[in-house]
């Protein structure tokens, strides 16, 4: 079995052909997508980029791999000790080649975020650059496809490809931005919104876009109005279509190859991106809806029918234990996720009836999603503007515009519970450790934007009562 897991930073679906948008974004995933299966309800059960790809290394919640954030306390990764690998808590790389799979990564993820834990268990890895993070598709490719060239017709591999371009700075050739002047943008945020997102004093807000010097040509400096945010638009989608160009690079490979038809594809990311919602823009920090959604297109041969639409709910580690699944081994008793094969086949299959998910790099939240409601239970907001308890009718208010919390205390009670529940039976597992949630409520999320660097920022730039508020707030504390 030949599978190519495609590893997107930060990608949205809702910019996705294949999920509906309007711009030719992704041509060639959309190719991939018709052949296979679509799932429409995917979310990271943790965000952002540390405790996702924790997740997918572990089969394993947050709360049970420990890596919440992306250093400090919070930021362990929670493993049995002692020599040699626990069978009940293997590794996904270590598993797979017990059936038999050769296990290779082109990611420089593990050096971006010294999560020494993600080269465990592979046959090859390929850091490729030494960018950490920064490298472009074609950067990517001018490894990966040598590769292909020389190993793609064996038989047997899991080949884990990430690439970074839908991830912020937008460092690709700025044509591919500028070919969406002109075109229609999204309608959210509208010139009112804008204004209202001009008020707010966070990062990545409207006013405070950039919390770095330099500033591509790919992107506005702030967001003063529309014609901002269509700008920022077009970088972001600028990254996906370039991106999107060097899969159609990879797909060309294989038909050259002649395997096309034969390889399996799994598309999907470790987070989304807010653009706009919460008066955040271009960034990953929240366990909110455009954060934790996130796309998975699979096309396995011989088991998935083209055109098969899932809407059930699934979690990102449920995705691991179907990979597992698919290729005859059985899913570890440690780990936390379902496989969904039967959905697959287009069989019958009734996915989880809600999801809980955390966020613990810039605030500290754990989230709720069910069919029609997104609710968020805030223990530290960080810089942001969050409410202690928000709640979205993702029916009424996609935009999640109001919230809804003080009309609905009966919802605001059931969400609650279900938190209070999930949390009690995590912890209550053998062999469960401290919440690494607590972790970083107890020492603030200050990580990329330190708390006094912030206030003298807000000081300098003339924000006195912004400034003096975060002290009010947070100085007896801190």
């Amino acid at each position: 079995m030949r599978i190519i897991y495609l590893d997107i930073d930060s990608l949205r679906p809702d910019h996705m052909g294949c999920y509906g948008y309007e711009r030719n974004t992704t041509p060639n995933i959309d190719a991939i997508a018709a052949e296979g299966a679509i799932f429409t309800r995917c979310y990271c059960a943790s965000s952002p980029c540390v405790p996702s790809r924790a997740s997918f290394m572990s089969g394993r919640f947050a709360i049970h791999h420990g890596a919440l954030t992306h250093w400090g306390p919070g930021y362990d990764f929670y493993y049995p000790e002692g020599d040699g690998h626990s069978e009940h808590y293997a590794f996904f790389t270590r598993h797979l080649r017990q059936a038999g799979l050769k296990t290779v990564t082109f990611s420089s993820f593990g050096d971006r975020h010294h999560a020494w834990w993600y080269f465990a268990g592979w046959d090859e890895v390929h850091t490729h650059t030494l960018k950490e993070g920064n490298e472009n598709a074609d950067e990517v490719n001018a490894a990966v496809i040598p590769w292909l060239q020389r190993h793609g017709k064996e038989e047997d591999y899991f080949l884990h490809i990430q690439y970074w371009d839908p991830h912020t700075m937008y460092t690709y050739p700025p044509e591919y931005a500028e070919q969406w002047n002109g075109e229609p943008a999204k309608a959210f945020p509208d010139e009112e919104t804008i204004r209202k997102h001009r008020e707010d004093v966070f990062p990545r807000s409207a006013s405070f876009l950039h919390t770095a010097e330099h500033i591509p040509e790919t992107m506005p400096g702030q967001i003063r109005d529309r014609r901002d945010f269509e700008r920022l638009l077009n970088g972001y989608d600028g990254g996906i279509s370039y991106m999107d160009k060097h899969v159609g690079e990879l797909l060309q490979t294989l038909r050259g190859l002649g395997i096309e038809d034969e390889v399996t594809f799994i598309i999907s990311a470790d987070h989304g991106e807010s653009m706009g919602e919460q008066g955040i823009y271009m960034e990953h920090a929240s366990a909110t809806e455009p954060v934790h959604h996130i796309p998975l297109i699979i096309k396995a041969p011989g088991i998935t029918q083209p055109g098969t639409v899932c809407d059930e709910f699934v979690y990102n580690v449920d995705v691991i234990a179907t990979i597992t699944e698919m290729t005859g081994l059985t899913v570890p008793g440690g780990w936390d996720g379902r496989s969904f094969m039967p959905a697959l086949r287009g069989e019958h299959w009734a996915g989880r009836d809600y999801l809980v998910m955390d966020h613990g790099l810039y605030t500290c939240q754990r989230a709720v999603r069910d069919r029609k409601w997104h609710y968020i239970r805030t223990y530290h907001p960080g810089l942001y503007r969050f409410d202690p308890v928000t709640l979205y009718d993702m029916e009424n208010d996609p935009f999640q515009l109001d919230n809804a919390a003080e009309r609905y205390p009966d919802i605001v009670k059931e969400m609650d519970h279900r938190i209070a529940l999930w949390t009690q039976e995590q912890l209550g597992q053998p062999g469960s450790r401290m919440d690494p949630l607590h972790q970083v409520i107890e020492t603030g999320p200050w990580k990329y934007v330190k708390l006094e660097d912030w206030v003298e920022r807000l000081r300098r730039e003339g924000y006195h009562e912004a400034a003096e508020a975060l002290m009010t707030k947070y100085a007896p504390v801190h």
